[in-house]
Order: C-alpha cells, then sequence, then structure tokens
C-alpha cells in the first residue's frame, strides 16, 4: 500500500522525514521523533467490557494511556500500540521487571518497557490495559478466558467509538477516544502475547496487527501435553499470584472453575477449549509477527507452531525463531528488534509503504547470533518417516529411513519408569540405560533442516494401570548452543545500560544491556513431547490401561527450526516420566515399546 498525502498532513499525523515529491505531495520514509514525550499527555480510562462480576457489577478495566500532547492539539489522530497484561503491578514486565508507577492524584508516571520512549515521540498512543481482576481493573482473573479477552477487545472498541469508557473506575463522567484513529496493534510477551491471539481470534475491527511473543494459543497446551500434567503449577494458582485484592475477595467461584475445569487426569474438558484460540484462528484478519524460542519451556513452542499453521492464508505475517528461551527479543537482537518493530508498526498503524510486508517472511538464528532469512516458515522439507532397529545391545539400536520387515511378531524393547531427566537420558547413547531407550542415526553426510512439527507413533504396553512417554530428538555432536537451561534462558544481563528513546522525570529510556550466554554440549535437544498413554484413544477422557497390553498413540513433538551439521547424527530417545517437565502417574510402571509399529514423522531436508 502507498499512502501519498500532502506534505503538512502527513507530516504532522507522523512526524516523518520526507523528500517533497512535487509541492504538494510527498511520501513519508519513516516516523521519526517530533512530539515532546515529556509533555505526553498521561492518563487512565476505565473501559465497560460488557460483562458483570460474580456479584453482579459491570467489569470495568483500567487502560492507562501516553499520548503526544501537540497531536491533539492541532487535531490529528494517532495510531495506539497496546500491551493488555495480568502483571503490571504483580510479576512487573520485561527484563527489569518493570511496574506502573502513579504520581499521588493516581496519574500514571512510568510505563514499563521501551514503547512508550521510543513510539510516542514519533506520533503513537502506548495503552497498556491492566486485564480484568488484576491491578487498577474490578472483576475476576480468568486465565486466558471470556473476560479477560473481553477485557482487552473492549479496549479496541472504545478506541475505535464502540465501548464506553469513564475516568474513574465507578463513575459516570465518560472519557472519549477523539484523539485515536482507530487503528490498534497489540504487542506482548507471554501472558501479554496470549490475549492478543485471543482477541485477533475475535476478528475485532480496528486491531491491524499483533506482535505475539512467546505467547499461547491454548492454555490447554500450557498446562498439559497430550493429557500428561506439565510441571506449571494450576491455573487457579496462576490467577492468585496476579489478582489483585478485589479480586482475591469476590473471585473464589472463578478460581473454583478454573480448578474443576483442569483435573488431573489431562482431559480436554470445556473449560481448556474456551481457551484454545487455535480453532477461531479463521477469524483472524490482523497482520502477524510471531516471535519463539525454539528451547522456550516456560509457553513450549507447540503453541507458536499450531498457531501459525492455523492463520488463513490471507493474513500477512513474519516470525522470528531464536535458539534462547521465554526472551523478549529487545534482549536477545535488541537493535536489529526496535528497528523491525519500528517498521512493523509505521507499515501496518500507519500505512507508511516502506516494504516490510514484502521482506522475508521467516528469520530463525541457528547458531548463537547467526540469523538467517527464508521465504516462509516451514521451510519446504521432505516429510520422512524414521524407523527404530534395535540391535545387539539392549535399548540402543538405529534410527533410519528403512522400515521394518512385515511381521506379525512384536520387537519389544523394554525400560522402566525411574522419574529421570531427559538431559540424563541423553548422555552415553551407546550404553544401555534401564530408563529409556535411544536409537542413532548414521552420521549424516549434509547439513540437514529439521522444520516443522515432528510427530510420532508409539505401540506400548505398561505393567500398571497408567503411564507417561517421552519422545526427545537430539543432536549427537559438538555444539555451541544458547545455554537455554540457564536463569538468563540464553542471555546474560549486564551491568550497562543503552538508551531507546527519550526519558522523563520517572520512565527513564536506559535499559540493561545483556549478551549471549553459550556453552558446548555433545548432546543438543531439539525437540521434545510428552504424552499420556491412557489418552491414547482421545483426550476428551484418560482411560485405565489394562497392563501389558498394547496401546497405539501418536502425539507431536514441539514445533522447532534447527540444523543439523554434516557429520553428526540424529537421535530418538523414548523414556517416561520426564521429571523437568511432566508429573509423574505415582508409580514406577515397566514400559514395552513394539519397534515394528513405532514410527517418527519428522520434516527434514535433504537425504537421510
Amino acid at each position: 500500500m502507498t499512502i501519498r498525502r500532502s506534505l503538512l498532513t502527513v507530516a504532522a499525523a507522523v512526524g516523518a522525514v520526507l523528500v517533497p515529491l512535487s509541492p504538494a505531495v510527498a511520501e513519508p520514509l519513516e516516523s521519526t521523533p517530533v512530539y515532546s514525550y515529556a509533555d505526553a499527555v498521561r492518563e487512565t480510562v476505565w473501559v465497560d467490557t460488557g460483562l458483570t462480576s460474580p456479584q453482579g457489577a459491570r467489569v470495568r478495566v483500567a487502560a492507562d494511556i501516553i499520548r503526544p500532547r501537540e497531536a491533539q492539539a492541532t487535531g490529528v489522530k494517532v495510531p495506539v500500540i497496546m500491551d493488555a497484561s495480568p502483571y503490571y503491578t504483580s510479576v512487573g514486565r520485561g527484563n527489569e521487571s518493570q511496574k506502573k508507577t502513579y504520581d499521588s492524584a493516581g496519574r500514571p508516571i512510568q510505563f514499563p518497557l521501551f514503547y512508550d520512549n521510543y513510539f510516542v515521540p514519533r506520533g503513537y498512543a502506548i495503552v497498556l490495559v491492566d486485564l480484568s481482576g488484576t491491578a487498577r481493573s474490578n472483576g475476576c482473573v480468568d486465565v486466558g478466558g471470556r473476560s479477560e479477552v473481553a477485557s482487552a477487545k473492549a479496549v479496541v472498541d472504545w478506541l475505535n467509538g464502540r465501548a464506553t469508557g469513564y475516568t474513574s473506575a465507578t463513575g459516570s463522567t465518560r472519557a472519549s477516544a477523539s484523539w485515536s484513529s482507530g487503528a490498534v496493534g497489540m504487542i506482548g510477551k507471554s501472558w501479554d502475547g496470549t490475549i492478543a491471539n485471543g482477541v485477533a481470534a475475535t476478528g475485532v475491527d480496528g486491531l491491524k496487527t499483533i506482535v505475539a511473543i512467546g505467547a499461547i494459543s491454548s492454555w490447554y497446551d500450557y498446562y498439559r501435553a497430550h493429557g500428561a500434567t506439565l510441571t506449571m503449577g494450576t491455573p487457579s494458582g496462576l490467577a492468585s499470584r496476579v489478582e489483585n485484592s478485589a479480586a482475591a475477595t469476590n473471585c473464589a467461584t472463578v478460581k473454583s472453575t478454573l480448578d474443576s475445569g483442569s483435573p488431573s487426569s489431562g482431559d480436554l474438558t470445556a473449560m481448556w477449549r474456551e481457551r484454545d484460540y487455535v480453532p477461531d484462528a479463521a477469524n483472524v484478519k490482523a497482520s502477524m509477527f510471531v516471535v519463539h524460542g525454539v528451547n522456550d519451556l516456560n509457553v513450549k513452542s507447540i503453541n507458536f507452531g499450531q498457531w501459525w499453521n492455523a492463520l488463513p492464508a490471507t493474513v500477512e505475517r513474519k516470525i522470528w525463531l531464536t535458539q534462547a528461551g521465554h526472551v523478549d527479543p529487545f534482549d536477545f537482537r535488541r537493535a536489529v528488534w526496535v528497528d523491525t518493530l519500528h517498521r512493523w508498526f509505521d507499515h501496518y498503524l500507519m500505512g507508511i509503504d516502506n516494504g516490510i510486508q514484502n521482506e522475508p517472511r521467516s528469520t530463525v538464528e541457528h547458531q548463537p547470533d547467526a540469523w538467517k532469512d527464508d521465504v516462509g516458515w516451514p521451510v519446504v522439507t521432505t516429510p520422512k518417516h524414521l524407523y527404530a532397529h534395535a540391535s545387539s545391545t539392549a535399548g540402543v539400536g538405529t534410527l533410519s529411513s528403512a522400515a521394518p520387515p512385515p511381521t506379525e511378531i512384536p520387537v519389544w524393547a523394554r525400560f522402566t519408569d525411574n522419574r529421570g531427566s531427559e538431559y540424563t537420558w541423553v548422555s552415553n547413547p551407546t550404553s544401555t540405560s534401564s530408563a529409556r531407550l535411544i536409537y542413532s542415526s548414521p552420521a549424516l553426510t549434509a547439513d540437514n533442516r529439521v522444520s516443522g512439527t515432528p510427530r510420532i507413533t508409539i505401540t506400548a504396553t505398561s505393567s500398571s494401570s497408567a503411564a507417561r512417554l517421552t519422545a526427545v530428538l537430539v543432536d549427537l555432536g559438538p555444539s555451541t548452543i544458547r545455554y537455554y537451561r540457564g536463569s538468563g534462558e540464553g542471555i546474560t544481563t549486564l551491568a550497562t545500560r543503552s538508551c531507546w528513546g527519550e526519558s522523563a522525570t520517572g520512565d527513564s529510556a536506559c535499559f540493561l544491556d545483556t549478551a549471549t550466554n553459550k556453552a558446548t554440549t555433545s548432546a543438543n535437544i531439539i525437540s521434545r513431547g510428552w504424552a499420556d498413554l491412557g489418552h491414547h484413544a482421545s483426550l476428551d477422557s484418560r482411560k485405565t490401561l489394562s497392563p501389558n497390553t498394547p496401546y497405539k498413540i501418536t502425539f507431536n513433538l514441539a514445533s522447532t527450526d534447527q540444523v543439523i551439521p554434516a557429520g553428526h547424527k540424529l537421535a530418538l530417545v523414548i523414556g517416561s516420566t520426564d521429571s523437568a517437565y511432566i508429573g509423574s502417574v505415582g508409580s514406577y510402571p515397566k514400559l514395552a515399546v513394539d519397534l515394528t509399529k513405532t514410527v517418527l514423522q519428522i520434516p527434514m531436508t535433504g537425504s537421510f
């Protein structure tokens, strides 16, 4: 889309540096800082969500706003960058856990993160929304449910004149968003980006783009893995962590519903289905910028993979995949991130034809700080079916594309659930272990890229009435990786600061710098997946296993993008309770896997 307006109108609207094409026609290159950050309007509006609390009161959510004063004075309407979060007065945001602060009159002073410092001078408004039941909003925390999605959607509606805002939490004086152009971009990491996904899935008008960083697409897949209970706590426990005092007092029924809807059986209940945005991805009209760590073991990477694949083909999109864990790109690729985000918002919120929509859709970090662009994601691969073959060493064998010969006689490989860890299982790959099975390919003759979502089918028996299964893909060979298991999940925070935008009293634009934290390994885990064998037939209801009876189960591994270098081997590890990430069934079952009926489906480039 090319924008051509009068030079004065464009300059006032976006603060762009312009080269006149004629005395009356110009085309902006980018928004530039022409507005005063120190003099910006700072205010709070409480937006009616249309919902009621358990006590019957209307739910209003607080939206803290900072916007250029000069734009309103000259009648220029500005676009909005919005981050809706439950964390502004609890956990905080960003690498420095920044929280909102207010003056004695309740006027917002500190807006966490750099968005306000950088974008307000460039002609944007920043709106930070307290989700229902958190900070200065009323209502309840329902952990990704209808109330939270409505919290943010209502603010988009208010910015477009379709909802009612007030100057206080309970008063009747209305507040107008007459200063808003109606173009809204939602951004956020983790829970914040999750709500952006949920709002986009409503198809709300005015939401032009979302930037979802380490975001959930299905809350079931945050707390469960094909029926296995992930070690992420409980939804009601998470609600208690972020809710305000009024919600803690008044929202017991909501938390009770969360508890009853998340049984330890791993069943996919109506509560989980309400919090699954993937089936509604067809409603998305906003452009999408997805950022995720392939080693994110908080919000597992299956969340970005299934969301990306479900988006309509008409959705313009871009993806960054990093080798880090649950880390914001501001902290692993700062300068490039700020520039890219700037151009993204300029294009989708201000209509500036800067060409970003024509740039490569995919940028992937395969080695620390080494990034590769591609036209799309996942890259074109040849789906391969790989099979495990036994050897003379118990529990150790080969992995190849050669299918086992047709036979009605099972080939059993046996191990015992010792509630170990995948990081132990991948060590000593040529030795027998009673706790796992491992099958390795020959050394690869060329680099081979895994891009997409692997899937495995396992036929197994259990000695007891319940059992877990874990499947792990490993790159065997010397590698230097981001140390995603460290406290910074692939980054180290430094003592120095760099500044991104303008500062004012109480809100600095200068943030702690970071550096890449690296480690060396001879066994780099590139994808993993977990399942409860009792969910072999369906996620709807876990079945009690009949001991020593074979059951066939198919489940996804983590969406990923990794390069296995020439000379390395690809290994498949099969274990039971991976104690680092899933809970046990309460016993130590003995398991047997039928290798003739077990197959790994993996999207790979090159030959194997």
